[in-house]
């Protein structure tokens, strides 16, 4: 050193900088951990649809879904089919017997193999098993969500006759 200059210590660039980047990461992680709660995903409404059917002349009927506000997972569809007197056949969109099955009394066919319900997916039903095919049987599908988004109609049709 030399006479008369007072000795200046100061910490380096570098760890100057490594300080204010972990500095900022801490803040930004304390921010984010007090807000993470406050953010949730927007919600879509209570979800609402509308079927279609026919028959066809091999006794069976399909009822396809020509709109949707939303895709929803099939693990949250239920089916019912309704006679004028009552009865009720039911069942869940997701289960083995009804997802993608063949020969069962009723399928369902997932047209993007997404397990979602969308627009364009379809059911068909065993009329002839199930004794739908004089007609006059209602097909319902009901969206059973979960929390506020509670139970919600997504629509119902009358099956018709099938031509055998």
């Amino acid at each position: 050193m030399r006479s008369g200059e007072e000795a200046e210590e100061a910490v380096s660039p570098v760890i100057a900088t490594v300080l204010l980047l972990a500095i900022t990461v801490l803040l930004t992680s304390g921010i984010y951990i007090m807000v993470q709660d406050a953010v949730q995903a927007p919600d879509k409404g209570t979800p609402y649809g509308q079927l279609t059917s026919q028959s066809l002349e091999n006794g069976f009927q399909v009822v396809r879904v020509s709109d949707l506000s939303h895709e929803l997972m099939i693990n949250t569809i239920k089916f019912q089919i309704i006679s004028p007197n009552g009865t009720v056949i039911d069942g869940l969109v997701n289960d083995a017997s009804v997802y993608g099955a063949i020969g069962s009394q009723v399928t369902f066919q997932d047209r993007d193999a997404g397990l979602t319900l969308n627009r364009g997916d379809y059911f068909i039903i065993n009329a002839t098993d199930i004794g739908s095919d004089e007609g006059g049987w209602t097909f319902r599908l009901i969206f059973m969500g979960a929390g506020t988004r509670g139970t919600a109609d997504l629509g119902q049709i009358i099956l018709p006759a099938t031509d055998l």
